[in-house]
């Protein structure tokens, strides 16, 4: 249907005032696209012709036969004229051989009228075919526009968009938002449209200019889709050269204006929905009163079926000085990305998303699910920290804990709790462990007081703390490689770099400082417990100065 709308030289032979015309010359420019007419009977017309003119005259004062004719038509030939309607008669004879050749290797029509025509009867018949033609034009874009509304507020609206566009071009359509959302049609694109999605990212820029451009050896007609003043995507569709090119692209902005509508009316959707789930985790955490009707609405089932894992994840401070609208952009990227990457492991997620610090309470359907637990939170970690452009959240994880598994929601704030605690303890470099779970005794020493932790580590290594002061000696460090190395003493002289002489040594000197036997387990469990206390202490000693 796009490409009906123009009138070319061929629709002009048909009309009443071309029955007795002939065609001398350019039969294979029949198609050329009539914008307007025009008469002219002077030599110099080039100011006067804007392209695409089907041009009347009779020869007055244009020299159309003489031997230096041959110019007039290169000049009009240049100015890409639609056609030249010559009247027969006083000026006009013949067409030479030369001329036609000129005519014909253009694919310029030459059109002969063999009688007396009135050119205020063409002019007027053509013009009033033109008016028509593009009221029409008007008209089917309006109704077009009418269908792309309707669709923008429909399910997979942009899909129905891009078929309705297929429907009227017959010519491939993408609509390329980002490298996760592109949509095409027909279906089979599908093969074709990883390579064409790869060279249009790198081509394109988010400038708001239609354009044309090539792939291969077929030109894509290209409309930006702007929302509030950014280029949020672009739409392509396959252009052949019986196009319109004012229809199409009139008809593309129509559809992208359409499209803009879905893409603002979700992303309105997708801020709500994170500021509602920002409150309702900020709530969860700190233990305040939550909606619980709110809370059922992001999950499946009641939250008493389900078990459930706090994630904190401590990232770089936000660029400065790109303004609360690129943030807020930026969260709801970052929150969209958290709850895709969690969800392909069969994960219930909801986020809360904060310039520093990412929080989520993420829930998991079943007890075997529960189970498989810490090796998916091992795999989603492993996602979170790749470097390079695969990384969901470009490279700003500082920090990773994880709770324990609970089951009642009441605890969320203690498992918050537990993830800062990893969090702290991975800072310190105390652990490396990302869950909970895995930090041993740290669990039982981070319930204790300053007080108890400092007189338990004194009671069992406080004279080797002195002596290690007094005289320079580094025996703390030996008996904590020592015992890591759960009492194999190659492998801790290697970790040393000493001699396993200098480590005998260093026993026993331990043991004499602190009259053990580091052979009794009961012994070792004391001693490991007071170097982890001493450490604990020692770190939160050098947070509070």
């Amino acid at each position: 249907m796009i490409n009906n709308l123009d009138l070319t030289v061929k629709d002009v032979l048909s009309r009443k005032q071309f029955r007795k015309a002939n065609i001398l010359a350019g039969e294979n420019g029949l198609d050329r696209k009539i914008t307007w007419t025009h008469i002219i009977e002077h030599n110099d017309f080039e100011t006067l012709i804007n392209g695409n003119e089907l041009i009347l005259t009779t020869g007055s004062n244009i020299d159309l036969q003489t031997q230096a004719s041959a110019a007039t038509y290169h000049r009009l030939i240049n100015k890409n004229v639609a056609g030249l309607c010559i009247e027969k008669g006083k000026y006009f004879h013949t067409l030479s051989p030369e001329i036609k050749k000129i005519a014909d290797s253009n694919n310029f029509p030459i059109i002969v009228f063999n009688e007396i025509v009135k050119f205020v009867d063409i002019t007027q018949d053509l013009h009033t075919l033109l008016v028509n033609q593009q009221n029409q034009m008007v008209y089917h874009l309006n109704q077009l526009s009418h269908q792309f509304n309707k669709y923008s507020l429909a399910p997979n609206g942009i899909l129905k968009v891009l078929q309705e566009l297929y429907k009227h071009v017959g010519q491939k359509v993408i609509c390329l938002i980002d490298q996760e959302n592109t949509y095409y049609y027909p279906p089979s694109l599908k093969i074709e449209e990883p390579q064409i999605l790869a060279y249009f990212l790198k081509t394109l820029t988010n400038d708001d200019n239609s354009k044309i451009i090539p792939y291969r050896d077929t030109p894509f007609a290209i409309v930006p889709i702007s929302v509030l003043g950014s280029t949020w995507g672009h739409l392509c569709i396959q252009v052949n050269s019986q196009m319109n090119d004012e229809l199409l692209f009139s008809l593309m902005d129509r559809a992208s204006m359409a499209i803009a509508q879905i893409l603002l009316r979700n992303r309105t959707i997708e801020e709500r929905r994170a500021n509602s789930e920002d409150d309702l985790v900020k709530n969860l955490l700190q233990g305040r009163k939550y909606d619980e009707v709110e809370l059922q609405f992001f999950l499946p089932t009641h939250h008493s079926k389900l078990s459930y894992r706090v994630i904190v994840i401590k990232t770089f401070p936000y660029k400065t000085g790109l303004g609360q609208e690129k943030w807020d952009e930026h969260k709801i990227q970052r929150t969209i990305s958290i709850r895709s990457l969690f969800q392909q492991y069969g994960c219930l997620p909801i986020v809360s998303t904060r310039k520093s610090e990412i929080a989520i309470v993420c829930f998991f359907m079943d007890e075997d699910q529960a189970k498989k637990n810490y090796l998916y939170m091992q795999k989603i970690i492993d996602q979170m920290l790749i470097s390079g452009a695969n990384n969901i959240l470009h490279d700003v994880v500082s920090q990773i804990g994880v709770s324990s598994v609970q089951s009642d929601i009441k605890h969320a704030s203690s498992s918050y709790n537990e993830a800062i605690q990893v969090i702290k303890l991975r800072k310190k470099a105390l652990c490396n462990t990302y869950f909970f779970e895995d930090i041993g005794i740290f669990q039982l020493l981070l319930m204790q007081n300053n007080t108890d932790l400092k007189a338990f580590s004194n009671r069992y290594i406080g004279k080797l703390i002195d002596y290690d002061q007094k005289m320079g000696t580094e025996l703390l460090k030996t008996l904590e490689i020592y015992l890591e190395c759960q009492g194999a003493k190659k492998e801790a002289a290697r970790r040393l770099f000493i001699v396993r002489q200098t480590l005998y040594h260093r026993l026993n000197k331990i043991e004499q400082l602190l009259n053990v036997e580091l052979i009794r387990p009961i012994h070792r469990l004391s001693l490991e417990t007071a170097i982890k206390s001493y450490y604990l202490l020692m770190d939160e000693k050098v947070d509070t100065q």
